[in-house]
């Protein structure tokens, strides 16, 4: 497989099987996409829609005790998931790095803020001196916004606010100026205004280092904010690919009619009234047959319990879908849910 000239990443046909005493989980299934330097993609779903595992396998952090993953991971033409275990310590934090989820338990409380920032550099840089590790440490901590960096370099992790922990965590992955930037829920818990400030950080630093972004969210508005391209998941699939324009605008699969109903009219103004999904998110172990989100779908029809929708191109901006209903039909409803 050749990727693309452009392409920093390209992902084709991942899937991931957790093996549990319960049965075989079925996280990610053939999940395919490719990023490019300066582009920022985001992954957006309901929690177990797949967006986490699928950002760990970019990676290669599922357990291969535990987990089967399939397909093929391409970075600087080094597949991830064939790679020797050397290769791919040599790939994790160069080529490619992860903001984790919640910043105080990706940091470790007994070791200073500069010294962990340090440790990520000296990992992929040994001929380094601790004193030249140090020196970048400090101009990372700035470009990150940390007032007074040169006192709070021999910090610790407590000693900093949430917001402010974040940008450590953004330091310890940019460090190495990676080509490809996993950013997992990276504004959970933090209050609006910190969240707008992080965001705009990470667009400014990704102009700066020209690096590629996935950005996985649960949140529409940050998908607005902060994405060109978005996929949504479902059941560990992709069921809409598409860019941000388009599925605000001309949504393609009704699991995403359904997340534009419930976004704040306050953050995406001309929305409406709030409406919920009936139903619950299904069980990866026993995914319902046919398409996944059939159960939930007010379009649902026979065929949509039997047989899998495969992804194809519909309407006038190019976006593909995972959903039986019809060309004309699906262009007709999108607008619709996009107009609410």
């Amino acid at each position: 497989m050749t990727m693309n000239q452009e392409s920093v990443l390209s992902v084709q046909n991942l899937s991931v099987v957790f093996h549990t005493p319960d049965g075989d989980v079925a996280a990610v299934s053939n999940v395919s996409f490719e990023l490019r330097s300066g582009e920022t993609l985001g992954i957006v779903g309901e929690s177990g829609s797949g967006k986490s595992v699928t950002a760990s396998s970019l990676m290669r952090l599922n357990n291969s005790s535990t987990a089967t993953t399939s397909g093929s991971i391409l970075i600087s033409g080094v597949d991830v998931l064939t790679a020797e275990e050397s290769d791919v310590r040599r790939i994790r934090g160069s080529e490619i790095a992860m903001i984790f989820q919640d910043p105080l338990s990706a940091l470790n409380p007994y070791y200073t803020v500069g010294k962990q920032i340090a440790e990520a550099y000296l990992v992929h840089h040994p001929e380094s001196s601790k004193t030249e590790a140090r020196s970048i440490t400090l101009e990372m901590l700035k470009k990150v916004g940390i007032p007074n960096p040169e006192k709070r370099i021999d910090e610790y992790p407590h000693q900093f606010s949430g917001g402010m922990r974040q940008r450590i965590v953004i330091a310890i992955a940019l460090i190495n100026n990676p080509k490809v930037l996993i950013a997992d829920e990276p504004t959970t818990a933090l209050d609006v205004t910190v969240q707008a400030q992080i965001l705009d950080l990470m667009k400014e630093l990704q102009k700066e280092f020209n690096m590629a972004i996935i950005l996985i969210t649960h949140d529409l508005g940050v998908i607005a904010e902060a994405a060109q391209e978005v996929l949504v998941m479902y059941g560990g699939r992709i069921v809409e690919q598409s860019t941000v324009d388009a599925l605000f605008s001309e949504p393609t699969h009704p699991y995403a009619w359904g997340l534009l109903g419930a976004v704040n009219s306050l953050e995406l103004s001309g929305r409406g009234s709030l409406a919920t999904i009936p139903g619950s998110p299904p069980s990866l172990i026993s995914l319902p047959a046919g398409c996944s989100f059939n159960p939930r779908c007010a379009h649902s029809s026979e065929i949509c319990t039997t047989d899998v929708p495969a992804l194809r191109v519909v309407g006038s901006q190019g976006s593909v879908t995972a959903c039986h209903l019809p060309n004309d039909e699906i262009i007709s409803l999108g607008r619709k849910a996009a107009a609410r």
